[in-house]
């Protein structure tokens, strides 16, 4: 342990996905760890399943933009320079609170993109370094799904069983079947059995993404955190970090934060810790701003926040003419091909994609444009429009890797602050030439699919704008501190008791949602800290 003039030992900033399971790992060792955390603990009567407005809470209360929900707890994020929107949560299990659990893992070749397709970067650690910790975090928070996919490295067998499939998934699977590509039943944080403490499997009542009010989706605030707590961890809420403080060596100190109060505070700590996504995490670091580190903490090299990737989206729906009821249960893809997920350079771009099967929406959202921007019309042919749409519908997701780029970025406002001054987050991010082309052949191939499944007519969002759910690569791991902020520890190279263990250290995208992968870092991560924790803290 450290000194007792410090507060903690580590403090986390940050209680989602990634500082969860780190707070788990290192309070297993008897570390003293604090975590700071922005948002509340959300009750389960909050959330909008039972009300008959549920998709309107979707769309306002409930949103997945922060600029369109506003909660107290909330920070504006300037996105004006963006083709697509960032979305988080500020809240005890963070973005997970508000998620759909899809829980892929990445491919080895993702950790290779230069070696093997002379892009992008290496990352410093390969898929064979985080597979322990893929295994040791599904078996804490439980994954459904079947494992032997022919097209994945071997995996240890599912806590519980693949979701069950239904008619949307056989108009799915009949697609694939004819046109020979290969599918299996994708990875889902979403329990389909029994598991844990009492957790109750699925009852497929959806939609998920405004929350599990049984508790079976593995989201943070239901896995990690009552088992961080019982191993005597301290979480803070409404704890709204200003900057991470240092000393004259260029050492974090802690942090300064507002409490509930509007108290301005700070906590020490040996070692400091940063798990609040891939904007939160360089906004924070970029207000960090001292002697030290005039352009923000571990900042002197100016790689903090450059190459933000989202996952490029495109949503194809096909209309078919029996029922498919899509809008059904989980929402989480059930399905996945990966196809066209390695490179091939006869398409005229590197890396690729995959190709999920996805949830429709509900009659509001059919009726209000949400397919496609299909507005249905008003009067005599309403009734027989929605019908033709709502339950007739199979959404494919294409999600693509996107490859790192300099100039996409998160930077801090000028004017743009927080309810308590702290300047605000500004995202700038334009598609890449890479990814363009990579978009235009996926929705060709997504065509090609429900065409093959039988749909009577095909409709296309080319490029989802609110479709930034995974924020990744603004502190980038490397071994090169001109071009990284972290190692392959997680800890900075100019601020060695400091580390970044969220989706902010991605060096690559791949093409495949990042949460298993962001947990696996985060638990990695922690357990070298934990192992040497004299040394990063001296």
């Amino acid at each position: 342990m450290a000194s007792p003039a410090f507060d903690s030992d580590v403090l986390i900033v940050g209680s989602g996905a990634a500082g969860a399971a780190a707070a788990w790992s290192l309070s297993r060792g008897g570390l003293r760890v604090t975590c700071l955390e922005q948002g509340r603990w959300i009750d389960p009567s909050e959330y909008a399943h039972a009300r008959p407005d549920y998709e309107l809470a979707r769309q306002t209360t409930f949103a997945k933009n922060p600029n369109t929900r506003r909660w107290p707890e909330d920070y504006p994020v300037h996105t004006g320079g963006s083709v697509i929107e960032p979305l988080m949560v500020n809240a005890v299990g963070g973005s997970t609170v508000h998620w759909s659990g899809h829980f892929p893992r990445m491919r080895p070749s993702d950790f290779r993109v230069r070696s093997l397709d002379g892009a992008a970067d290496d990352w410093p650690l390969t898929y064979w370094d985080l597979e322990p910790f893929y295994d040791l975090n599904d078996a804490n928070v439980g994954v459904s799904g079947l494992a032997g996919d022919p097209g994945n490295p071997p995996r240890s067998p599912r806590q519980t069983p693949p979701l069950a499939f239904d008619a949307a998934c056989e108009a799915y699977a009949r697609g694939l079947e004819k046109l020979g590509w290969h599918w299996w039943p994708s990875d889902n944080a979403l329990i389909s059995a029994p598991f844990g403490q009492g957790r109750q499997p699925c009852n497929a009542c959806g939609p998920c993404d405004i929350g599990c009010p049984i508790g079976a989706m593995s989201s943070a605030h239901v896995t990690y955190w009552p088992r961080a707590l019982a191993q005597g961890v301290t979480l803070v809420t409404h704890a709204r970090v200003e900057q991470i403080t240092v000393d004259r060596a260029g050492r974090a100190t802690g942090a300064l934060y507002y409490d509930a109060d509007g108290a301005r505070r700070h906590h020490s700590a040996a070692v400091v810790v940063l798990a609040a996504n891939g904007v939160g995490t360089p906004r924070l670091l970029l207000n960090s701003v001292s002697a030290q580190f005039p352009h923000g903490l571990a900042n002197n090299a100016g790689v903090v926040g450059t190459n933000l990737m989202f996952h490029p989206v495109a949503f194809v729906s096909g209309v078919f003419p029996q029922v498919v009821n899509a809008q059904r249960g989980p929402i989480g893809g059930l399905m996945n091909c990966q196809e066209f997920y390695e490179t091939d350079t006869s398409r005229g771009f590197v890396r690729g994609f995959e190709l999920q099967l996805s949830r429709n929406v509900g009659p509001l959202s059919t009726a209000t444009g949400a397919l496609q921007g299909e507005l249905a019309p008003w009067g005599g042919g309403h009734h027989a429009f929605v019908q033709s749409r709502y339950a007739h519908t199979v959404t494919i997701t294409t999600m693509l890797e996107d490859l790192p780029e300099a100039e996409n970025r998160v930077t801090l406002d000028p004017d743009l602050t927080d309810d308590h001054g702290i300047p605000a987050p500004r995202t700038a991010y334009r598609l890449g030439q890479n990814s363009e082309r990579m978009l235009g052949f996926a929705i060709e191939r997504a065509r090609e699919l429900l065409d093959a499944a039988g749909a009577s007519e095909i409709l296309v969002d080319p490029l989802v704008s609110e479709a930034g759910w995974h924020l990744m690569g603004t502190c980038r791991m490397g071994a090169d501190p001109a071009r990284s902020v972290v190692d392959q520890w997680g800890r900075a190279h100019e601020c060695p008791n400091l580390f970044v263990i969220d989706g902010s250290t991605f060096t690559t995208s791949a093409a495949v949602n990042p949460t298993s992968t962001i947990q696996a870092i985060a638990l990695r991560c922690a357990d070298w800290l934990g192992r040497n924790f004299a040394e990063a803290a001296a």
